[in-house]
Order: C-alpha cells, then sequence, then structure tokens
C-alpha cells in the first residue's frame, strides 16, 4: 500500500492561526480599558476611601472629622495630590461630609 508522507500542513496550520486572531480580536472587544475608564475608577476609590477614614473617625471619636488634614494626620489617609483634587466638606459633625473628588489634569 503506497502512503504519501509529504502531507501539506498548510491548511491546519491556517485554522491555527485564524483562531488565534479570533481569539485576540474577541479579548479586545470584551476588554475595553481605556486611560478614562481607570481614571474614573480611580477617583472613585479616593472618595471611598475618604468616606471610610471619616466613618472610621466618627465610629471611633463620635464626630466626624473637621478637615481632611485631620483625617491625614490621625487615620492614615493618603491621596495623590498632584492626581487628585479632593473637596472636603462639613456642615455639622454629626453629619457626613460631603466629597467630592477632581482628577487634575
Amino acid at each position: 500500500m503506497y502512503v504519501d508522507k509529504k502531507k501539506k500542513r498548510w491548511p491546519g496550520l491556517l485554522w491555527i492561526l485564524a483562531g488565534a486572531a479570533a481569539v485576540a480580536l474577541l479579548w479586545c472587544l470584551a476588554v475595553p480599558v481605556s486611560g478614562e475608564d481607570m481614571s474614573e475608577e480611580s477617583a472613585r476609590a479616593v472618595k471611598a476611601a475618604v468616606d471610610r477614614c471619616a466613618l472610621q473617625c466618627y465610629v471611633v471619636e463620635g464626630a466626624y472629622p473637621p478637615s481632611l488634614e485631620y483625617l491625614e494626620e490621625n487615620y492614615g489617609l493618603q491621596i495623590n495630590e498632584r492626581e487628585f483634587f479632593v473637596s472636603y466638606e462639613i456642615f455639622a459633625s454629626n453629619v457626613p461630609p460631603t466629597v467630592k473628588v477632581i482628577r487634575r489634569n
């Protein structure tokens, strides 16, 4: 029986390359991470950290902190001030502060 051992491997290789390209394309479409999305997420994380520290201060001391500097000195809050501007407005010691975080350019 005669068997041709010189089989062409191109069709199989083309299928593998096409599959890899399809997977790469699906990955790019499924994971759209842009710089704006990351900066918005970072701003939300900073706001959540400030809110969490303010609440911790309220639980421990019975009053919300008077300023952002108080949280930095006494509760270890660290904010990258070159990247974010944080507005911290307190109305009364028993009312949660209004916190706004804006990304600097």
